[in-house]
């Protein structure tokens, strides 16, 4: 699992769909919190799954594609990359800081909560 800071997140998309692996944006938030703050990110197949659903719903995510996960802090979408990779998904990345993060750093545009 490899951890990706929010500053760098738009170039690793770019350099990931240059290499032929067009990254999934596996949003772990509950619908509230996606519905307060999103990420709209050019470049990934964006996938909303709170992080209770995920065993249950392994199968909407690609193994064979990079997995770039988001939550509010970084926490939850953390132990979902660590998960997956137990799971066999080799291409986990905890995106660092979470939205609060991009709010702060990228996009102001992007609603704190």
């Amino acid at each position: 699992m490899q951890q990706l800071a929010v500053t760098l997140l738009s170039e690793q998309v770019q350099s990931l769909n240059a290499a032929g692996q067009p990254p999934q944006l596996l949003d772990v938030r509950e619908p509230w919190e996606i519905s307060t703050a999103s990420l709209d990110l050019p470049g990934t197949r964006a996938l909303a799954i709170p992080m209770q659903q995920i065993p249950l719903r392994l199968d909407e995510i690609d193994p064979d594609l990079p997995v770039l996960v988001l939550c509010h802090h970084g926490m939850r979408s953390l132990q979902v990359a660590l998960f997956l990779e137990r799971q066999g998904y080799p291409h986990a990345y905890n995106i660092t800081g979470g939205i609060d993060a991009w709010s702060r750093q990228v996009d102001p545009s992007v609603p704190l909560y």
